[in-house]
């Protein structure tokens, strides 16, 4: 069993989204992941990232493949590692990620060279692929966005928490 998360370290508005989104949201191990066949949700704790934006950023990176499961937006998660599936499905995931950190007060940090390298592949053989990773991101930040609570913390207190 990971060891408790210190207060303070996940932002209220944060929390309050993963809590409201429904997804099973399991904090530890070493890396980060969505499972689809049991429609989890993995990220290390909180101090294990350098900075705590980049563990806001994983979260709801991850958050953001939940939302293509057939339960909710029903995205093709199809996609094997190094497939042009599987890296349009990280941008979706991606955007989605900077779509909700934006919309929670939260400034994220650029992803990874590894994917960034697969989007190239992507974005270079298909001049409509960031138009549709940008509506899939879209549709699956709002998904999120509208299971948010009203009385949810607000934004500006995100913003001066981080």
């Amino acid at each position: 069993m990971p060891p408790p998360v210190p207060e303070g370290l996940i932002l209220p508005r944060a929390e309050a989204l993963i809590r409201a989104s429904g997804v099973d949201v399991r904090i530890g191990g070493t890396r980060a992941f969505y499972h689809l066949q049991h429609d989890y949700v993995q990220v290390p704790p909180p101090q294990s990232f350098f900075e705590p934006v980049n563990w806001h950023r994983t979260a709801l990176h991850e958050l953001g493949h939940s939302t293509g499961h057939p339960a909710r937006l029903g995205r093709d998660l199809s996609g094997s590692f190094g497939s042009r599936k599987y890296a349009v499905e990280e941008l979706v995931a991606e955007v989605a990620s900077a779509f909700l950190c934006a919309a929670l007060g939260i400034v994220p940090t650029v992803r990874h060279a590894d994917y960034i390298g697969a989007w190239m592949d992507v974005l270079r053989n298909d001049d409509h692929a960031i138009v549709h990773a940008a509506s899939q991101a879209s549709k699956a930040a709002d998904y999120l966005l509208g299971l948010l609570p009203d009385d949810a913390p607000v934004a500006g207190a995100a913003r001066e928490a981080a």
